[in-house]
């Protein structure tokens, strides 16, 4: 398994607001971790939102033991955001923070997923890319409901309004998803940083013409996306070399 991870300012922002953890090694039950959470909120919150929702995460998965990969996954994902609430309730400067969340991990021929909100995890094959995470986004709402075509999201005014975020309420709900692997797949899990600067095809394109190479392809990602105008944090996490057996994926309910 090789991986990549970056997080970077972009070219307009004052602060960096996404985090990142990249782990190959075992963590608690599960046998690795990768993680991209994109904070939001006034001076400093977002950024503390994510660090802190992605550390008590890992810290909540590090002490878990005897459950499954996924029981594993909601019970950090549901104890760091009623951290994460309680923090916001504490410290009036934090008020209504919160942040992204997709956490992946790879467990022989199969990976799983929890997601909430927009950043995204990817898997490319060797002649597509797919979106695996369903975006909770009004622009995808809008794109469900027959409103609003798939390519006019990306430039949508309300392209950036999420429906639900870590640190939101109590009740958040991620998504899980069971994703069988392929020989050659490679993941990607990114901030809208990318995705809002790059557009599926692009981001596949880069990948495969540096497959052989996974810290060339993040830092070829990083490079263009910042050309391309790099209008919010930019964070990238790539993981290659993972075989599998070609089922197709489902999301788990």
């Amino acid at each position: 398994m090789k991986t990549y991870s970056v997080t970077d300012i972009g070219q307009k922002r004052k602060t960096n607001q996404d985090y990142v953890y990249c782990r190959k090694e075992k963590l608690g039950i599960l046998p690795n971790l990768f993680i991209v959470a994109d904070g939001m909120g006034g001076h400093n919150a977002g950024d503390f939102a994510s660090r802190f929702a992605v550390e008590e995460f890992v810290r909540q998965v590090g002490e878990g033991e005897g459950k499954t990969l996924i029981q594993t996954m909601e019970e950090a994902v549901n104890r760091a955001n009623r951290l994460l609430i309680e923090q916001a309730e504490e410290r009036p400067e934090l008020k209504g923070m919160g942040t992204t969340f997709v956490a992946a991990t790879i467990d022989g021929e199969d990976m799983y997923v929890a997601n909430i909100g927009d950043s995204r995890l990817y898997l490319i094959g060797q002649e597509e890319i797919m979106q695996i995470t369903q975006d909770h986004s009004l622009v995808e709402e809008m794109i469900r409901r027959g409103e609003l075509r798939r390519e006019e999201a990306r430039f949508h005014p309300n392209k950036n309004v999420i429906t639900r975020a870590m640190g939101a309420n109590v009740g958040v709900v991620p998504d899980f998803f069971e994703v069988p692997l392929r020989e050659g797949d490679i993941i990607l899990l990114c901030s809208d940083g990318l995705s809002n600067m790059m557009d599926d095809r692009e981001i596949f394109s880069v990948v495969r013409q540096n497959q052989g190479d996974i810290e060339k392809a993040g830092s070829e990602l990083l490079r263009l996306a910042n050309e391309h105008g790099g209008r919010d944090n930019i964070s990238i996490v790539l993981v290659g070399e993972c075989a599998g057996d070609g089922k197709d994926y489902a999301e788990m309910r």
